[in-house]
């Protein structure tokens, strides 16, 4: 068989939440920090990420995480994140599939109880620490980077939905956050599509009248994420606080887990609201009915504004070994999308 190329992945979900990791077939590019290199796939070597993500080979509920040498050398591993419509800098449910993928197949050797480890992302340093029993990563736990608010309570104009209230936040991806009761829906299931119909139609509504860029980092700016939330609830043990939240991602579908980026913005707005105080236990809950176990580690701020620390913790499992394989006469060599899933991204 003539092939062009293969590549090596290592299947992985989180909580749900597809994150394959790739350990083979791509090699390293140029870049002094991993935002740079994050750059230089985005517009210079964008076919890989549409190879794997694209059909016939991927699908639109599907990440791929690829695995770098750092370049801070306090960290272990540099980590670059592939999503259908992006590079993100940072995410929750990628960096938990890919800390499990490193210890279980041993890129990085594994020590029990707990292995310690930090990733150099393309939103800064991330540490890890991995809870490891005979063997298998049980859960792991990140100090995400600050996540702050840009907006409480922005109203905008929608038509067929009249005026809408949303928060604006920053937890590592840019997210608008809606309470679903506003709008007279619920994050189940039975809403499904209303939810996504409607998300995406607030995202490009706010996304043209109000795009802000990160204090630090202009070219991290816009919106490709809306998370939908439900109130806030006690915890049965009265050990802390729960809820539901679900988020839309383009093309049109929902993250499967609670969403780590999406828990740190929600965490900025509720501390901003002063609903969550430093060191509460925040359960994040996904449409699936799994959970991120969360709090606050601390303040900080991020040019003008006040900022969060957030932790979370959440689980991974690999489902398979794969080569994927690029045979030299296929007709799509960067993959192809149909409307009847890729909705709006033809």
């Amino acid at each position: 068989m003539p092939v062009s190329r293969t590549i090596s992945v290592v299947g992985c979900h989180a909580e749900g939440e597809v994150g394959d990791v790739i350990i083979g077939g791509v090699l390293d590019v140029p870049g002094r920090t991993m935002f740079e290199k994050r750059q230089h796939f985005l517009y210079k070597q964008d076919e890989v990420r549409s190879l794997l993500l694209n059909e016939p080979r991927g699908r639109a509920g599907k990440h791929v995480n690829l695995v770098l040498p750092p370049c801070d050398p306090r960290a272990d591993a540099g980590l670059l994140i592939m999503e259908n419509e992006e590079y993100p800098p940072m995410s929750g449910s990628n960096c938990i599939c890919t800390v499990t993928v490193l210890l279980e197949t041993g890129m990085i050797p594994m020590k029990e109880p707990v292995t310690e480890l930090t990733l150099d992302t393309a939103a800064g340093l991330v540490k890890v620490r991995a809870q490891c029993q005979g063997g298998k990563c049980k859960n792991v736990a990140f100090d995400n980077i600050p996540s702050f608010v840009f907006q409480l309570d922005y109203k905008i104009d929608i038509p067929d939905l009249g005026t809408v209230s949303v928060d604006i936040a920053y937890g590592g991806m840019m997210y608008i956050l809606v309470d679903a009761t506003s709008l007279g829906l619920r994050i189940q299931n039975a809403d499904g599509p209303k939810l996504v119909e409607v998300g995406e139609k607030i995202k490009k509504a706010v996304g043209a009248a109000y795009a802000p860029a990160h204090p630090e980092n202009p070219e991290i700016f816009g919106y490709s994420v809306l998370e939908f939330t439900e109130p806030l609830q006690d915890l049965p043990d009265g050990s802390g606080k729960t809820a539901i939240n679900t988020v839309v991602s383009s093309p049109g579908r929902f993250d499967r887990s609670p969403c780590g980026t999406g828990s740190s913005a929600r965490l900025a707005v509720l501390h901003a609201r002063g609903q969550i105080v430093v060191g509460e236990k925040f359960v994040h809950r996904s449409i699936l009915g799994t959970e991120f176990i969360t709090h606050i580690r601390g303040t900080a701020r991020v040019g003008e504004y006040p900022a969060v620390l957030p932790t979370i913790q959440g689980r991974a499992w690999i489902t398979g070994y794969q080569t994927v394989v690029l045979d030299s006469e296929d007709p799509f060599p960067q993959g192809f999308r149909v409307g009847d899933q890729w909705h709006g991204t033809i």
